[in-house]
């Protein structure tokens, strides 16, 4: 049995549930406590025992113990190759694990600055000022990121021929964006298109529900209205 160690709003961890339910592989799912004001904290201590770096996601598999969902879901795909998420020929592949990384490594450093919006607000008014005035920047460069997307998909389906872990790590990074009030997907059509059709299946709208939900329960409302048109 696959055990997943996963959060309630860890953008890592659903990239990885994502994965795993496209691949049709059954799982026991271990949702670590979460609040806005300390995070993980106090950790579980499982995830801390198993992961030097005491994060989720943590996937354990027939004793194998693996951290970091780029190296989870290689795993995943070379364990178990049907559904593929990653393509067949070394280059696409090659050109697959770039646009992953460009949005787990680059897109999602761009994510960061809008983080606080759903965290208690700061008492400090100057540091509250500050922390939106970075978002805005962020906010600027997030629509660039928009455009790079939209035109690398240039009218296709996916970002390689077939559905692959670019496409659901860029999804999780313009789900996040949105989520954080970040800028909407007007004028970027394609982009636009490819965000509901992977929405309507189910892997990908579960975890966008379950997030949804998990703000609800766990997160300062979001001030600035959620924009995806």
């Amino acid at each position: 049995m696959i055990t997943l160690y996963s959060g309630p709003l860890s953008l890592f961890a659903r990239k990885v549930e994502i994965a795993l339910r496209e691949k049709g592989l059954s799982f026991e799912r271990i949702m670590v406590p979460f609040n806005q004001t300390t995070g993980y904290d106090p950790k579980h201590p499982e995830v801390t025992a198993l992961n030097p770096k005491g994060q989720v996601p943590v996937l354990t598999d027939c004793g194998l113990v693996l951290y970091d969902s780029t190296v989870i879901i290689d795993y995943l795909d070379e364990a178990y190759p049907e559904v593929p998420l990653y393509p067949a020929s070394p280059g696409d592949r090659a050109r697959c694990r770039l646009d992953e990384l460009y949005a787990d490594e680059i897109m999602f450093n761009a994510l960061r600055p809008l983080m606080h919006r759903t965290s208690p607000p700061s008492s400090d008014q100057t540091r509250r000022m500050a922390q939106e005035a970075d978002a805005m920047i962020a906010e600027a460069t997030l629509s660039r990121h928009y455009a790079v997307l939209d035109e690398r998909l240039a009218g296709r389906e996916f970002f390689s021929q077939n559905l692959s872990v670019a496409d659901i790590a860029l999804f999780m990074d313009v789900l996040f964006s949105l989520r954080l009030g970040g800028p909407s997907l007007t004028g970027f059509d394609g982009l636009a298109a490819w965000f509901a059709r992977l929405s309507q299946r189910p892997a990908f709208a579960l975890a966008a529900a379950e997030i949804a939900e998990a703000d609800r329960r766990l997160s300062f409302p979001v001030k600035r209205a959620l924009k995806t048109a």
